[in-house]
């Protein structure tokens, strides 16, 4: 294989990559196929005509490409074996995991089938951008190939070519939306037909997932699972060739689901809401910063709650590899963080600089503006002072004006026959009352509650806070209410959402201590929901409640 370091000329020396048929490229990945088929579970000739077709497709686009120059999947046919195992891994997940779920029963046995088939689809494609971003391929009379008009394999045959040779593009940056492009030559219009119909929901949410789009007013749990099996490819392939050019290099790809949970939380969690009081998010003058190491213990906890494999727990570790991928932006050489003064802060505040605020707020619409002051206080600059008053009495030149007034002011002259006025009392200065300060809603689960059911439940109860939009849930007399449609909206089955609920004492008990459901009428409408015990949730006033006697906390 080509040197990583060329760029566009190649050495004698290098033999390139044979340009071989598409039987022979699959032929050394007939391992992965066949547990495609097996998981996919259906006859022969279905498999052959709605998967296998797709995967020649793909061999064709991506032929021996690998998918790295000298860190995961390196190897000849390392991007084609990317996508078959990252494809692999997300059908295998759709097994437990609700689609579409605020659709009648009907309606989802319909589309489970073309969900399954698009999350295929989106993790075979996870990584095509690649081809576009990072890769140079050229024929050897020096013509070099586009990867937007046609797939490699076409190419080579029409050209007739035997071999072909790579090189990286120097710098290249990580570019998931070129995948957009790359799409047409994998997936045919007939197959996009057949996932949109009788909805509008397959097709953008595999468009989002494969080019690395944001969804921030519907869950993407396509996304989902094929972020969590490509996580834990990449970590297996690495852990598997430790001893490849000395020692592989671990966290290289973490860095876009870093980047993906910070633009999660601005979006959705109440302490990141930009330049509000005791937020993470602070944007001014001089840049976009947030508070550290908050804000890296608020992406722990939502990375944990996805479970992807290898996600670094540190919180140095984190700002490691953001200020190598250039997400963050290093104070000096002897500083990766920032010293920052917030508005209405007691003191000076540690925190990160972003590099640009685009990568924060990239989707959301209007983005937050900025403050019109600088936020930075470097070592030995003072605090800022409160404004000083000012003086419109005029004086000479070097004479020093005083602030109070005169008390031996000459009386002023009035015209002759003019009445003198009486003089006029200032009202009486009122103070303001206090604010009150808005109740924050958080959940307090037990440790031993389901990561999953836990940040779904942390989700529902954040949405009670002032400005987070419409609340998932409500209060009754002994509790608050959870519809059974919002675990369900998250991708989980309500049942085990129940069951773990139950394991760790939560839930009110019925009086008639049957099914621990309740039917309350949610937004006027009658719903099936369970009832939290209001003890597990902060900010509530429990004396409004008629609490049962406490279970297992």
């Amino acid at each position: 294989m080509v040197n990583p370091s060329s760029t566009s000329t190649f050495s004698s020396a290098d033999p390139g990559f044979a340009a071989l048929s598409i039987d022979e490229v699959l032929a050394a990945n007939a391992d992965i196929i066949g547990r495609i088929k097996l998981c996919y579970g259906v006859d022969r000739e279905s498999f052959e005509t709605d998967v296998l077709a797709l995967i020649r497709r793909y061999a064709a686009y991506v032929h021996l490409l690998p998918a790295t120059a000298n860190n995961y999947f390196n190897a000849p046919g390392g991007l084609l074996r990317l996508g078959l195992e990252a494809g692999f891994f997300s059908l295998q997940g759709t097994d437990a995991h609700i689609f579409s779920g605020r659709s009648t029963i009907t309606t989802r046995r319909l589309l489970e089938p073309r969900w399954r088939h698009a999350t295929f689809i989106a993790g075979l494609c996870c990584e095509v951008h690649r081809v576009l971003s990072h890769l140079i391929i050229t024929e050897p009379s020096g013509e070099v190939w586009s990867g937007y008009l046609q797939p490699l394999a076409d190419w080579l045959a029409a050209r007739g070519a035997t071999r072909y040779f790579l090189s990286w593009r120097p710098h290249a940056m990580e570019t998931r939306g070129l995948g957009i492009f790359a799409l047409p030559h994998v997936v045919p219009p007939e197959v996009l037909r057949y996932l949109s119909e009788d909805n509008t929901l397959i097709v953008p949410h595999l468009m989002a997932s494969i080019g690395g789009m944001p969804l921030y007013r519907d869950h993407n749990v396509l996304d989902d699972l094929v972020r969590r099996s490509l996580a834990l490819v990449i970590d297996r392939n690495l852990t598997a060739n430790t001893d490849r050019y000395g020692s592989p290099q671990f966290g290289s790809h973490l860095e876009r689901y870093l980047v993906d949970a910070l633009r999660r939380l601005v979006s959705s969690h109440s302490a990141w809401v930009c330049n509000h009081d005791k937020s993470r998010v602070w944007f001014g003058q001089d840049g976009l910063f947030l508070l550290w190491p908050n804000a890296a213990e608020d992406v722990r906890k939502l990375l944990e709650a996805d479970q992807l494999p290898g996600i670094p727990k540190a919180a140095e570790t984190m700002l490691e590899l953001l200020l190598a991928a250039e997400v963050f932006e290093a104070q000096d050489a002897a500083h990766s963080t920032w010293t920052i003064y917030p508005p209405s802060a007691k003191t000076v505040l540690e925190a990160v600089k972003l590099t640009s605020a685009a990568i924060l707020f990239a989707g959301i619409d209007p983005s937050p503006e900025a403050l019109d002051l600088k936020l930075v206080r470097r070592p030995g600059e003072s605090d800022p002072s409160p404004p000083t008053m000012t003086v419109s009495r005029s004086g000479r030149p070097g004479e020093q004006l005083s602030l109070i007034p005169s008390a031996a002011s000459p009386p002023a002259i009035k015209p002759a026959g003019e009445q003198p006025q009486k003089p006029r009392v200032p009202p009486p200065h009122e103070e303001p009352p206090p604010a009150t300060p808005p109740i924050s809603f958080t959940l307090q689960a037990p440790m031993r509650l389901n990561p999953a059911v836990r940040d779904a439940l942390t989700a529902i109860v954040l949405t009670l806070n002032e400005g987070a939009g419409p609340a998932h849930g409500g209060t009754i007399a002994h509790g608050f209410f959870v519809p059974l449609s919002e675990f369900e909206r998250r991708g989980l089955q309500p049942s085990m959402a129940l069951r773990a609920l139950a394991d760790v004492g939560m839930l009110v008990p019925t009086s008639s201590g049957g099914p621990p459901t309740y039917t309350h009428a949610f937004n006027g409408i009658p719903t099936l929901g369970v009832v939290l015990d209001p003890r597990f949730i902060a900010g509530f006033d429990l004396a409004g409640f008629t609490l049962q006697d406490a279970g297992e906390h």
